[in-house]
């Protein structure tokens, strides 16, 4: 008789977590030296490199991966007081933390700016989504050989010789949606569902929210399925009775990646011209499944997309309101500052991006600080224009639809128009987004732009 297939649930299978957290352990300076040594021993293996689940189950090893899961969650880090979770300690570690704006009139070009910014995400996101999870010198190559570097338009397989498509295959999951020979409306991804969800929870609770309202949230709406890294995690541990916070740390050695970041553009976009307020709402999400430089990487964003929806900061100004509201003597501080650098010293962005990639490459490629780093880069070497934004923050790598989503939702909002944006990347959009979040498949970008005005101008 033949045995059933196992099923690879990936992200939450506890011998495939302890990998990842003995990485975590080392990225923060906790000493698991005996605890990897017991698990190495014992037959376990690193984590998978980029996948969720390993080639291979190995269920033999899961009580063993759950009891060292609980002994690495003990070590202390080195680094704690230097990168907080509590928004009451941030606070306290940002001397420059923005004050509210004085009260001013309505702005009849605020719509506008929300329109081109939902386009911007959406156009961002969709560019990168054949390129994730490729490495650096893959994505180069493959836009090369199709006449498309610098990248400066959609990808694709045309004129790409076979032997390299055999190579560098594209995201599996992607390809069919996402090349310029396939693109037919904004299909389906979690760097969209992320702010629909943001925006019915709004539209539900206002922005008196908690962060158990997120929680019910997603239980009533998000399917576990479209849920990964830490968030699936923190999906598990409400499963489990698990209250919030500490489902952000049981477990969950994704909490410091970028999962709460690709959620907070809706929190800037609701607090136009108010970065504090938008990066404090932003924290009340984060929460539920980051902590540390996880938390840092939403506020960040929040902070960042609230200044430049302002419609009064140019990218510069607005990068540096979201430095505001990071802890200085973080990591995610420090990597916004050398992207920042780097990107202003160097007129190549290729060399901007193997800078980065030289420093920051031995983090995991979904984490908050690499990914950071990139988009400041990104977004200051283009100096505010769309194509150049989403096309450097793609063509740097790591985490590329998420990257290239924010930075088209920073430049959209600069743009401040979705006339200023270049035809060739809102017309594959068909005003359409795909989804699973219940209400919103099918819906128009200009119809999410009334909805999200409507809760930024309400009282």
């Amino acid at each position: 008789m033949t045995p059933p297939d196992p099923v690879r649930l990936t992200w939450v299978q506890p011998e495939d977590l302890i990998g990842h957290e003995l990485r975590q352990a080392a990225e923060d300076g906790r000493e698991a030296g005996e605890i990897a040594e017991r698990w190495f021993a014992a037959g376990g293996h690193p984590a998978p490199s980029a996948a969720g689940a390993s080639d291979a189950p190995r269920p033999g090893l899961r009580s063993l991966a759950e009891e060292l899961l609980d002994e690495l969650a003990a070590l202390p880090s080195p680094l704690a007081a230097a990168e907080p979770t509590a928004l009451d300690d941030i606070t306290a570690a940002c001397p420059d933390w923005p004050a509210p704006p004085p009260g001013g009139g309505a702005d009849p070009a605020l719509r506008d700016r929300l329109h081109a910014a939902w386009l911007g995400r959406a156009a961002g996101c969709l560019l990168g989504k054949p390129v994730e999870k490729l490495p650096l010198g893959a994505i180069r190559a493959l836009a090369r050989a199709a006449g498309n570097w610098p990248l400066d338009d959609w990808f694709t397989a045309r004129g790409v010789p076979p032997d390299l498509l055999a190579a560098h295959p594209w995201n599996r999951r992607s390809a069919a949606t996402s090349l310029a020979e396939t693109i037919d409306g904004m299909p389906e991804d979690d760097d969209l569902n992320y702010p629909l969800l943001g925006l019915l929870l709004l539209r539900r609770h206002g922005r008196g929210f908690t962060t158990a309202d997120v929680a019910r949230l997603w239980l009533a709406e998000l399917p576990a399925g479209r849920a990964f890294t830490a968030e699936r995690i923190a999906y598990r541990n409400l499963l489990d009775g698990i209250e919030p916070p500490l489902t952000a740390v049981r477990r969950n050695p994704f909490r410091e990646w970028i999962g709460a970041q690709i959620r907070a553009d809706v929190h800037g976009w609701t607090h136009p011209g108010d970065p504090g307020a938008a990066a404090a709402q932003a924290h009340r999400d984060a929460v539920l499944s980051h902590t540390g430089t996880g938390v840092h990487g939403a506020l960040f964003v929040a902070a960042t997309v609230a200044a430049a929806a302002g419609g009064t900061a140019d990218v510069h100004a607005a990068l540096a309101a979201g430095l505001s509201v990071v802890p200085p003597r973080s990591r995610l501080a420090e990597a916004v500052r050398y992207g920042i650098a780097t990107a202003r010293a160097t007129p190549l962005f290729d060399t901007v991006a193997d800078r980065l990639h030289a420093r920051y490459g031995g983090y995991h490629w979904v984490h908050a600080v690499p990914n950071t780093a990139l988009l400041a880069a990104a977004l200051t070497h283009a100096d505010g224009d769309f194509t150049r934004s989403i096309c450097a923050a793609v063509s740097g790598g790591w985490d590329t639809d998420s990257n290239g989503a924010t930075a088209g939702s920073v430049a959209g909002l600069l743009a401040g128009h979705p006339d200023r944006l270049p035809d060739r990347w809102t017309s594959p959009l068909k005003n359409r987004l795909a989804t699973s979040v219940p209400g919103f498949d099918g819906t128009g970008f200009d119809t999410l732009a009334d909805l999200t005005h409507l809760e930024a101008v309400r009282p």
